[in-house]
């Protein structure tokens, strides 16, 4: 097991009238057993290409290829795109760089997802561009956010570098077939890579979209894999929806919902390496089941920081929420927190006490709390977070919104409702006064 899922505090024996009855966690669970049932048949026949990536192997080495090079010559690679074309490379590359820079020698990556011009001319003015790589990363190829960044770093480069420079500094993920970024990476003449057009952006942490940026940083992306194959596995051969985690996790959220009104889900994990994938999930979420007027609101928080300044609210404000913790097995791990003259009596509690064994105590205190309080509660614990186990966490969530998407009765996988916002876009740019 890569991770332990214990989910006794989300029923109403341990937390009370807040919590799940047998009886309505079993009428939600066998529900559950069709819908892993049909995943099932769907991984089978190949319906569900972003499962069968974590399988995958014939590709690593091409991508290795192109990974080896860009740490030969780049000191920065900037990575271009928006939504799950980020926040899964986001989240991997996140092992190896909370923001203090990379170590062994790995060129820096910067991920924007936003078009802040602010951004781009801060950019521009910090980062030498001589050795700089771009990816621009856009399944449609037509995402506008993403064309125009790529747009005006072209610009930045022809200006700065040269016009032959460009195809060596920039590498372009879309789909197969016309599109505009296509035929703009084409003119330029820079490497393209195809995107799978069966893997929607936010299920493609598993593909080229998540793992070249996270070889770049030094990670080892068959070990992702590795640790996704092995949650997908264990859900494949289940002989029980009761024996799959992911499942059970969908029942109890989708059954919380249902009978006790919790309409949001709240995602804490006591991990600065997994402040991303919080927002990774939250897209994930949001955008998979979101729809027809039903679905869950995915709330990400941190710990312990959230503690104080979002706990007050979960403990004493609605009663709408299920939460998840997930926790490091920390304990006796880090510098020592009171040694020496270092400390004052008021402190005495921490004398001998490590930073693991601090943190240890806040998430497990945390999650008691809530518990105590009434609010449905879960916790996912790792002994170790690295790529093998990070793997395994994403693996986990995406069958889990899989199988909560069948129990809504929707479909995971579209977005119809964000394409309105993106044609409200076009004709209010066709509509502004061009400068004069």
């Amino acid at each position: 097991m890569l991770y332990r899922h214990d989910t006794e505090n989300c029923f109403a024996s341990a937390i009370g009238d807040q919590g799940l009855s047998d009886d309505e966690f079993a009428s939600v669970l066998d529900e559950a057993a069709t819908a892993l049932e049909n995943i099932k048949a769907d991984y089978r026949s190949g319906a569900l290409p972003m499962l069968s990536l974590a399988e995958a192997k014939a590709d690593l080495e091409g991508l290795k290829l192109v990974a080896e090079r860009c740490r030969r010559d780049f000191d920065n690679v900037v990575v271009l795109g928006t939504g799950g074309s980020s926040l899964g490379g986001h989240t991997l590359c996140s092992l190896a760089d909370i923001g203090f820079g990379p170590e062994d020698g790995s060129p820096r990556i910067y991920f924007i997802d936003n078009v802040d011009p602010n951004t781009f001319e801060t950019l521009f003015g910090r980062i030498g561009l001589v050795r700089t790589g771009f990816i621009v990363i856009s399944k449609s190829g037509g995402t506008a956010e993403t064309v125009a960044q790529f747009v005006v770093c072209l610009d930045a480069l022809n200006r700065g570098v040269g016009k032959a420079a460009v195809a060596e500094q920039v590498i372009v993920i879309t789909e197969p077939g016309d599109n505009p970024l296509r035929r703009l990476a084409s003119k330029w003449g820079t490497l393209i890579l195809d995107h799978d057009p069966e893997v929607g952006g936010r299920y493609s942490v598993l593909s080229l979209v998540g793992l070249l940026p996270a070889m770049i940083a030094g990670l080892d992306a068959a070990a992702v894999r590795a640790g996704a194959a092995d949650v997908l596995m264990r859900a494949m051969e289940a002989n029980a929806p009761g024996d799959c985690e992911a499942a059970v996790g969908a029942a109890i959220g989708i059954g919380l919902l249902r009978h006790h009104g919790a309409a949001s889900t709240v995602l804490m994990p006591y991990a600065d390496r997994l402040s991303i994938f919080g927002l990774w999930f939250q897209q994930l979420w949001a955008e998979s089941l979101g729809k027809d007027g039903t679905g869950t609101t995915p709330i990400r928080a941190m710990g312990t920081r959230d503690q104080h300044s979002q706990m007050q609210l979960y403990l004493d404000g609605p009663r709408d929420k299920m939460f998840t913790l997930v926790m490091l097995d920390v304990a006796d791990s880090g510098r020592p927190v009171c040694s020496g003259d270092s400390c004052d009596e008021a402190l005495d509690y921490l004398t001998g006490r490590s930073m693991g064994d601090l943190l240890a105590a806040e998430q497990t205190a945390t999650a008691a709390t809530l518990a105590a309080n009434g609010c449905p509660i879960r916790v996912i614990t790792i002994q170790e977070l690295n790529e093998k186990t990070l793997g395994g966490l994403l693996m986990h969530f995406m069958l889990e919104t899989m199988v909560a998407a069948r129990l809504l009765g929707i479909n995971a996988f579209d977005q119809p409702a964000v394409e309105e916002g993106k044609d409200r876009t076009r004709r209010y740019l066709a509509n502004m006064r061009l400068p004069e």
